[in-house]
């Protein structure tokens, strides 16, 4: 298969995942600004998930122009990794709608955590199917961003359950890691 379908795919699913986290946010019942205050969990929520699934179709899509077709495991790795992509504006709005408690900003870690590991799974799928001099191997190297990420979501799912805003900071750190542009294959592309 042509990596084009599955890029067409995966993007199209990652349309509708922020579709349906923006279609959670509901307009206040009042004129006044101040019928937004109730609202800033949920906007806070859907803004860092917003960034989360921006910064997975960025890496998916550099990741992907390294490739020129698709075996069945990095298709089925793709889908394992848009599951759990797709959970998130349901656990976002979780969390949100409940002003960032415990279970449920727990839970919205365990699926960041997830998505994590999916896309690792993914990568390697990837790195399997070509040679290990690739221009992915060459780019990912030890890939300390990936590795630290997971140790911080363990830390933000454990910290849920004592301080959830220790929690939630993490969460947003591991999020403006991320969104520091990764060159690394656009520089060897």
């Amino acid at each position: 298969m042509q990596k084009n379908r599955l890029e067409a795919f995966s993007d199209g699913v990652l349309a509708i995942i922020i579709t349906i986290m923006v279609l959670e946010l509901k307009v206040p019942h009042g004129s006044e600004l101040s019928a937004l205050l109730p609202l800033a969990p949920i906007f806070l929520s859907y803004v860092v998930s917003f960034a989360y699934i921006g910064i997975y179709w960025n890496n998916h899509h550099h990741m992907l122009q390294t490739i020129k077709k698709v075996t069945g495991t990095i298709l089925l790795a793709n889908l394992h990794l848009l599951f759990w992509l797709s959970l998130v504006p349901f656990t976002a709005g979780w969390m949100g709608q409940n002003h960032f408690a415990a279970a449920p900003t727990a839970l919205y870690g365990v699926v960041l955590l997830m998505a994590a590991l999916s896309y690792s799974l993914l990568q390697t799928a990837i790195l399997r199917a070509y040679p290990e001099d690739s221009l992915l191997a060459r780019a990912v190297g030890k890939d300390w961003k990936g590795k630290a990420s997971l140790g911080f979501y363990l830390m933000a799912i454990a910290a849920a359950y004592y301080c959830e805003w220790l929690s939630q900071a993490i969460y947003a750190a591991v999020a403006m890691m991320w969104l520091i542009p990764d060159r690394r294959i656009e520089k060897l592309l």
